[in-house]
C-alpha cells in the first residue's frame, strides 16, 4: 500500500501499528534508534495521519509519472552495482551526500556496502519520495536488526537553494562521497512543463544574448547540479560519483580547462540506458577524486566488462574525443582559413518544404502548390549527405531572401501565386516561437546570404554520424541549398570545390574528424570543430601526383594556383576567387565536362 504517495513494506507497516501508541517525542526517538534518522516526522500530524491511514487502508494512491521530469529512478541492481564497483576502486566513505534521492536505493546501496559511514545526508524536493526513502530505511534496519545504522538526515528541500557548505564545515577532516541520479532534463524542458524546481540564474555559463537565444544557454539539469556540487566539495577529500549523460561529462571537462576544480582520476562508465531506465540517451557514472591534482582528460569504460574504451580530453591546450587518434592527426589542428555556414533555417517546414512529383510540387501538408520557379531552389537535408557527388535534390524549399532582413514584400508584385500560397498559410509565420524572427520582415529565413547561392559547395552533415565530405552541384542550373543541419563551403568553380572535397576526405582528414568529434553528441559535427581543420597543412601534406591519379587530368598550374589563393586567411569572404586565368581554363572546362 501506499502513505503520503510513498510506497510502505510490510514490516514498516507492522512496526508503526505495534508503536502506534506512542508519543510524538518518543516515536521519533525509536525511530532515530533503529533507522539512524533523526526527527522521522517533523509534525505530529504527520505521525498521526499515517497511523490512520495504515488502520484504515485508505488513501491508497496511484504514484504520478515524473519521467517527463528527467526522474529515472535508479533500480537497486544498478545502485548495488555502482556502490560495489567504487568498492573495488578502494573508496570506503565516511560521509554520503545523496543530493537528489529519490526513493533512497542509493542510501541503502551505500549502508549495505560501505562500513565506515558515519553521517548520510538526502535531499529530496519531491515529498512523497522523501516519504518512500524513510520507509526503505526504517525497513532496512529493521530487517537487519544487528547492524547499528549511521546518522542520518533526510531533506525535504530543492537542491538549487541547499546550503552544502553546512556539510563541509562539519566534515572537514572526512572522506566525502557526492553520490546520486540527478535529473537527466535540460532547463528549457523543465519550464515548459511548468517545474519549479530550478536554478535561479538559468544562463550559468554566462553565454551571450545571441548563444543564449539560439540554444547555448540551455543546459542540462544534471550538469548545473554537477558542477555546484564539485566546486562546493573539490577542495575536500573524498569522491562524487553521479549517474548523468554522457553529454553533461563532456561539458565538465571541457570546462575544466577553465576551472580548474581539484579534480583527478576521471572517469567515465558506459551504462546501457535504455535496459537500466528504458530511455535512448547516452547516459554514464561519472567518477572521479576531490582534492587531489587537476587533472583534464577522461579514460572512457564500459561499466558491465570494466574495459577501457577510450581517452579523452585536453591535450596541448586542445579539446579532443580520442587522444590516441588525435595523436596522429594534430599537425592539421589550426584553423580554417575561410568560414563554414550553416544551411537554411525557416521553422515552417509544413509549407516551405516540397517534393516534386509528376512535375508537381506537393507541401508537408500533402497539398499541391502552383508556384512561380525562381523562388524553388532544390533542399538537401542532414541524411541526404553521404559523401560522394550530387546533383539532385528530393526536397524543395522556398527562398524568399537573398540575405538575412531583406525586405520580402516584393514577393506579392513579382510573384504572385508564391506570395498567395504564403499569405494562405501566413500562420505557419507569425507562430514561429524563435526570437531571431521577432521583427523581421514577413516569411523571412535565417542562415542566408550569397553564400548560399554560390553554384558549387562542399557539404557535410552535423546530425550523422558520417564524416565524409559531398560535393553538391547545380541542379538544372540552379544552386542547390542545404537545411540548417548541415555545414558548407561554397565555390565559384568546380574544380577549387573537387579539390577540397578531396582534401577533407583524406585520410588525414578522416582521422583527425574522428580524433575531435563526439559520436554520442546530438550534433557530432559543428562548426567550432570544422573551423578547426588547417586546410594549409593539409595541402603540405598533399603531392601534385595524387591529384593527377584522382582527377585524371590537372595541370600543375591549377594546383599551384589553388594553394596560393585558397589558403589566404578568409579568401573566400573577402573577395571573390579568381583561380583560372586563360592559361588554366581549359582545365577547368575539362573537368566540369568529366563531372
Amino acid at each position: 500500500m501506499k502513505v503520503f504517495e510513498a510506497n510502505i513494506t510490510y514490516s514498516v507497516i507492522d512496526f508503526f501499528e505495534k508503536s502506534k501508541e506512542l508519543s510524538f517525542e518518543d516515536i521519533n526517538e525509536k525511530l532515530k534508534s533503529i533507522s539512524g534518522i533523526n526527527t522521522f516526522f517533523k509534525r505530529q500530524y504527520e505521525f498521526d495521519e499515517l497511523t490512520n491511514t495504515i488502520s484504515i487502508q485508505k488513501k491508497i494512491l496511484k504514484e504520478p509519472d515524473r519521467s517527463e521530469y528527467g526522474d529515472f529512478q535508479t533500480n537497486k541492481n544498478l545502485s548495488d552495482k555502482i556502490c560495489g564497483l567504487l568498492k573495488k576502486n578502494n573508496i570506503n566513505p565516511e560521509i554520503i551526500v545523496e543530493p537528489t534521492c529519490g526513493k533512497g536505493n542509493f542510501i541503502i546501496s551505500s549502508i549495505r556496502t560501505f562500513n565506515k559511514i558515519k553521517y548520510i545526508y538526502g535531499i529530496e524536493i519531491y515529498k512523497p519520495y522523501v516519504w518512500e526513502t524513510k520507509f526503505q530505511i526504517l525497513d532496512y534496519f529493521l530487517n537487519n536488526p544487528k547492524i547499528n545504522p549511521p546518522e542520518i538526515d533526510i531533506f525535504h528541500y530543492d537542491v538549487f537553494d541547499f546550503n552544502f557548505k553546512t556539510i563541509t564545515e562539519k566534515h572537514k577532516e572526512q572522506k566525502i562521497l557526492i553520490l546520486g541520479n540527478p535529473p537527466w532534463v535540460t532547463n528549457s524542458k523543465l519550464s515548459s512543463l511548468g517545474s519549479n524546481n530550478l536554478p535561479h540564474k538559468s544562463n550559468f555559463k554566462n553565454h551571450n544574448g545571441f548563444d543564449a537565444i539560439t540554444g547555448k544557454g540551455n543546459f542540462d539539469i544534471g550538469e548545473y547540479i554537477s558542477i555546484k556540487l564539485i566546486s562546493v566539495f573539490s577542495e575536500f577529500n573524498g569522491h562524487f560519483a553521479f549517474l548523468v549523460k554522457n553529454s553533461v561529462v563532456k561539458n565538465i571537462l571541457l570546462e575544466q580547462n577553465k576551472t580548474k576544480y581539484r579534480i583527478s582520476n576521471i572517469r567515465q562508465y558506459n551504462i546501457d540506458a535504455k535496459k537500466e531506465f528504458n530511455v535512448s540517451v547516452n547516459a554514464c557514472l561519472f567518477l572521479c577524486s576531490f582534492n587531489n591534482q587537476i587533472e583534464t582528460t577522461i579514460n572512457e569504460y564500459d561499466f558491465y566488462s570494466e574495459k577501457l574504451i577510450n581517452k579523452y580530453g585536453w591535450c596541448d591546450n586542445k579539446f579532443v574525443a580520442n587522444l590516441t587518434l588525435y595523436q596522429k592527426s594534430k599537425k592539421i589542428d589550426g584553423k580554417f582559413p575561410f568560414e563554414w555556414r550553416q544551411g537554411l533555417k525557416h521553422d515552417a517546414s509544413k509549407v516551405m518544404e516540397l517534393e516534386k512529383i509528376n512535375g508537381h510540387y506537393i507541401n508537408n501538408k500533402k497539398e499541391t502548390v502552383d508556384l512561380e520557379e525562381d523562388l524553388v531552389f532544390g533542399l538537401l537535408k542532414s541524411s541526404d549527405l553521404k559523401g560522394g557527388v550530387i546533383d539532385k535534390s528530393r526536397k524543395y524549399t522556398i527562398v524568399t531572401q537573398t540575405k538575412v532582413g531583406q525586405a520580402t514584400n516584393y514577393i506579392k508584385y513579382k510573384y504572385p501565386k508564391t506570395y498567395e500560397y504564403l499569405s494562405k498559410n501566413i500562420d505557419f509565420f507569425t507562430k514561429r516561437k524563435s526570437t531571431i524572427y521577432k521583427g523581421k520582415p514577413l516569411f523571412s529565413i535565417f542562415g542566408i546570404g550569397d553564400y548560399s547561392f554560390k553554384p558549387f559547395k562542399v557539404a557535410i552533415s552535423g546530425m550523422y554520424k558520417t564524416t565524409l565530405f559531398s560535393l553538391v552541384k547545380p541542379d538544372n542550373n540552379k544552386p542547390i541549398m542545404l537545411d540548417d543541419t548541415c555545414y558548407f563551403i561554397g565555390f565559384d568553380t568546380l574544380i577549387e570545390a573537387k579539390i577540397t572535397s578531396y582534401l577533407l576526405n583524406k585520410d588525414i582528414t578522416q582521422n583527425f574528424i574522428k580524433a575531435i568529434a563526439f559520436k554520442d553528441a546530438k550534433r557530432m559535427i559543428t562548426k567550432d570543430l570544422l573551423m578547426r581543420i588547417d586546410l594549409k597543412n593539409i595541402i603540405e601534406e598533399t603531392n601534385f601526383e595524387e591529384l593527377h591519379k584522382e582527377f585524371g587530368y590537372i595541370s600543375i598550374d591549377t594546383w599551384l594556383v589553388y594553394k596560393k589563393n585558397l589558403v589566404k586567411e578568409h579568401s573566400i569572404i573577402n573577395m571573390q576567387l579568381d583561380l583560372f586565368e586563360t592559361n588554366t581554363l581549359h582545365t577547368t572546362q575539362h573537368i566540369h565536362n568529366g563531372g
